[in-house]
């Protein structure tokens, strides 16, 4: 029977039936479990709460992680797995969890009913953490406590969790990695059946989820407020004043406040630091970390007026400019890589941006073009020896490239590459 054609536990198999599983090393053998706020809530759980033997759990972490978990299906109130043991038929795994009665759903929906912003969150197909709160207020537990988790298993071991079970218990944290909703399965409601009893308590009890609108209060219009604000003159209606009025006219015109000043300097947003991806959105955490941080940065920078936060950057500028931070650190590399373009190319627009901003990238970027002959006189003298080349200067290693912008530019040659190695001058002079 050929390789692929074996069935995965089967497939390392050479000594018969009681070969053994594979000794759980490489780098699956310490991977981590819980990726988001759910699997790790329910990890935690787990060890803490649910007061399952430390010791078998920790075997069954090590089951969990060498892959011998082949199956995994989460229904109402269980979770049902078939396990590879050291037979060669799988053990079928059984973890119950006690599901809510009818009536504990009835209480839990009350109060998650009362929270708007709740009820949209789940209508909009997302669990929010504060779920467990909601469901403690109506006298229960979401998460599992001790001895709420049951399991069985068909293998002869008698221990409770047996390492089988123990490693389908950790298997449950990607599932709910995957669809933090699976918990709510395992307390015997489905997602569907949750959303559609939520719109219908938000028909029928629209009072209480939508407060009622009040009139907004009365005032005067924008204009004659600023106009009262210019100038402290008469009563800027004809109907009367309170006395609350009158001593506002008489203490003058209200100086407009002062807009807060940004923070001394950008930080990193404080929601990618708790708040991380949906596993099944491919987004890795340092990815997401690092375009919110430059986020945050080109907010600054709009906010303090220290630049226009690149907002009409194109995509080779943007890329320089996110390259010129990473100079000299391997990100450059893997920022090359994801952009599609090589490791030496992107250093060089980095490099170029350093020095001299957009108009180094253009220079750089740029294909020699026709300029007037008069505006090289000044470089021609400086370099008497030079060739030329439209707007472009050469002797040896050296090169002076008049831009777009009527600016000179001073590159060098190094791995026969050219880079730019100065700010740019308006006196090719002073490149040299």
């Amino acid at each position: 029977m050929a390789d692929e054609d074996r069935v995965p536990w089967q497939g390392w198999r050479r000594k018969g039936e009681d070969a053994g599983l594979p000794a759980a090393k490489g780098p699956g053998s310490r991977r981590p479990f819980g990726a988001t706020w759910w699997g790790r809530a329910w990890l935690e759980a787990l060890e803490q709460r649910a007061r399952l033997d430390p010791g078998r759990l920790s075997r069954g972490r090590s089951y969990a992680r060498r892959g011998s978990v082949v199956e995994l299906t989460v229904s109402p109130g269980e979770v049902e797995a078939a396990v590879q043991g050291s037979r060669v038929t799988p053990y079928q795994v059984t973890v119950r969890i006690r599901a809510f009665s009818s009536a504990e759903w009835d209480s839990v929906l009350e109060v998650v009913s009362a929270q708007i912003g709740r009820v949209a969150a789940l209508l909009d197909g997302e669990l929010p953490p504060e779920v467990i709160d909601d469901v403690r207020d109506a006298g229960l537990e979401l998460l599992p406590g001790a001895g709420e988790v049951l399991t069985h298993c068909t293998c002869p071991d008698f221990a409770v969790p047996c390492k089988h079970s123990a490693a389908v218990c950790y298997l449950i944290t990607d599932a709910l990695d995957d669809d933090p909703f699976a918990l709510l399965l395992l307390r015997g409601r489905r997602k569907d059946e949750l959303l559609a009893a939520l719109r219908t308590r938000r028909g029928s009890t629209a009072a209480p989820i939508t407060p009622p609108r009040t009139p907004p209060p009365a005032g005067i219009p924008a204009i004659a407020a600023f106009a009262r604000h210019l100038t402290a003159g008469p009563a800027l209606s004809s109907t009367p004043a309170s006395s609350e009025q009158d001593a506002r006219r008489a203490a003058g015109p209200v100086p407009v406040p002062t807009p807060p000043r940004p923070l001394g300097a950008p930080g990193v947003p404080a929601a990618v630091r708790v708040l991380d991806p949906p596993r099944s959105s491919g987004v890795d955490v340092r990815d997401l970390v690092a375009l919110a941080t430059d986020a945050a940065q080109r907010a600054w920078e709009l906010a303090s007026g220290d630049g226009d936060g690149g907002i009409n950057l194109t995509f080779e500028q943007d890329l320089a400019r996110r390259a010129a931070k990473a100079l000299g650190t391997p990100d450059l590399a893997d920022l090359a890589h994801r952009a599609g373009i090589s490791s030496r190319r992107l250093t060089t627009w980095a490099v170029a941006w350093r020095e001299a901003g957009p108009g180094g990238l253009a220079v750089t970027l740029d294909e020699p073009h026709d300029v007037d002959p008069e505006a090289l006189t000044e470089a021609l003298e400086a370099l008497p020896d030079a060739t030329i080349e439209s707007n472009r200067l050469t002797s040896g290693k050296l090169q002076l490239r008049l831009g777009q912008d009527n600016l000179w530019y001073r590159f060098d040659q190094a791995f026969n590459d050219w880079t730019l190695t100065r700010p740019p001058a308006a006196d090719p002079r002073d490149l040299l």
